[in-house]
């Protein structure tokens, strides 16, 4: 399997490109991420991040306060990747109708 493929899987999952664009906004902290986003799970968001920070996309900027405060940012590696993915969602929005109307032409010609 090519390394590129692994790096492409994490910046495309569902959960990567809704966090990779979120934090193309602003820095936001976990609980606020997870509003955010809407529908992750504690675990999921915090696997993806995990992921994408290993990966050098997200920085986690961890405070020594009590209660302990941890940021998410992106790095520049990763406000250039969230460029590109949200490029393409803002496509794919765009074409919601031509997808619909391609999948009734084939759903009608097979019926």
């Amino acid at each position: 399997m090519c390394p590129s493929r692994l790096v492409l899987e994490h910046v495309t999952s569902r959960w990567g490109v809704l966090v990779l664009a979120a934090l193309l906004e602003r820095s936001y902290r976990f609980s606020e991420l997870r509003r955010t986003i809407g529908g992750v799970s504690e675990k999921m968001l915090a696997q993806t991040l995990q992921t994408l920070e290993r990966d050098g996309f997200v920085h986690r900027d961890a405070k020594p306060v009590i209660p302990p405060r941890v940021d998410y940012s992106l790095t520049p590696l990763g406000t250039e990747a969230a460029e590109q993915v949200w490029a393409l969602a803002r496509w794919t929005e765009r074409q919601v109708d031509a997808v619909r109307a391609a999948r009734a032409a084939y759903d009608e010609a097979r019926a």
